[in-house]
């Protein structure tokens, strides 16, 4: 018969064999680790066998409990990510042309499903914005937003997609929800664990309010607003380079793009100039990894249906 290690049973079999220091220990030490630091049990017999069972299913009980706190689910991310999407969106208006969205989501998509991570929750959308800013955001679970400044930086198709690849690898890598202190997702996911929305305090429901407000805040600020860190950055350059490779697209085109790019921005820009590395650094450390004695050839399809869409971005 299975025991049923409870409180009361716990604490009744302490006392009987009592919880010493280290030096007072006969505890085997395969049982060692299931003890804090600086604890351990003396006696011996079903005393000590009840006491390492109790100790045993709390511990598999903390673990558990402490991975459920280290990740989010993938729904936790798409509602994260869809009111990412909507600071996004209160920044920037949509660019309302069929035609581009269209495109930008044909190339995008075939991309994400070359990626290590080809299904979100809600699936990956993209959408152009209308601003002559440069820039790019990824938000958790896939929505994928790009400027038509950034859009007037590509020459043609290869360098289209080498922006869309390097914004799905950030996707995948999760930088998004990583930029999330690691404090508010313990606290909003212990208390989403512990209780059911129809016991929620009123304590807590504003206490989980503000921490996914502070949350999104964090992802908002490093992604409009501080940008992320040059090695996420370098992450997600890699991350491209293998994802153009297996669509089938030339990753020079990422050092191409990153080229015109350079000449367009300005310094003291609020753009990509403030959020990334600069586009000099970038192409330095692609070059050490990336052949570039050849330049990218594409298909006459390619370029017709890339001129066609970018006509009157």
């Amino acid at each position: 018969m299975v025991k049923k290690y409870t409180r009361r049973r716990f604490l009744e079999y302490t006392g009987k064999i009592g919880i010493t220091g280290i030096s007072g220990s006969v505890l085997t030490s395969s049982f060692r680790g299931w003890l804090p630091d600086g604890l351990s049990i003396s006696g011996s017999g079903d005393a000590v066998d009840e006491v390492f069972g109790y100790a045993k299913s709390l511990k598999k009980g903390a673990d558990a409990t402490r991975k459920a706190l280290e990740n989010f689910t993938p729904e936790q991310e798409y509602y994260i990510g869809r009111t990412v999407g909507a600071v996004v969106l209160d920044k920037y208006k949509p660019y309302p042309n069929e035609q581009v969205n269209h495109y930008i989501n044909v190339v995008g998509q075939t991309l994400a499903q070359a990626s290590d991570m080809p299904e979100t929750f809600n699936g990956y959308h993209l959408l152009a914005l209308d601003s002559d800013d440069i820039n790019a955001f990824a938000t958790p679970s896939g929505l994928i937003f790009l400027t038509r400044g950034m859009l007037r930086c590509c020459q043609n198709e290869g360098e289209l997609a080498a922006i869309l690849a390097h914004e799905v690898g950030h996707v995948q890598l999760k930088h998004g929800i990583n930029s999330i202190e690691k404090g508010r997702i313990t606290e909003a996911l212990l208390v989403i664990g512990s209780e059911t929305t129809k016991t929620f305090a009123e304590s807590d429901i504003a206490s989980l309010t503000e921490t996914f407000e502070d949350s999104i805040s964090d992802i908002t600020s490093t992604m409009i607003n501080n940008g992320y860190s040059r090695s996420f950055e370098e992450d997600a350059d890699t991350s491209a380079i293998t994802i153009l490779e297996r669509v089938g697209y030339d990753p020079v085109s990422l050092i191409d793009m990153l080229k015109v790019m350079d000449t367009k921005l300005k310094p003291e820009g609020l753009d990509f100039a403030k959020t990334h590395p600069s586009p000099s650094s970038r192409i330095e450390y692609l070059s050490e990894i990336i052949e570039t004695k050849t330049k990218p050839t594409f298909s006459n399809v390619q370029v017709d249906r890339f001129d066609e869409a970018m006509k009157n971005v």
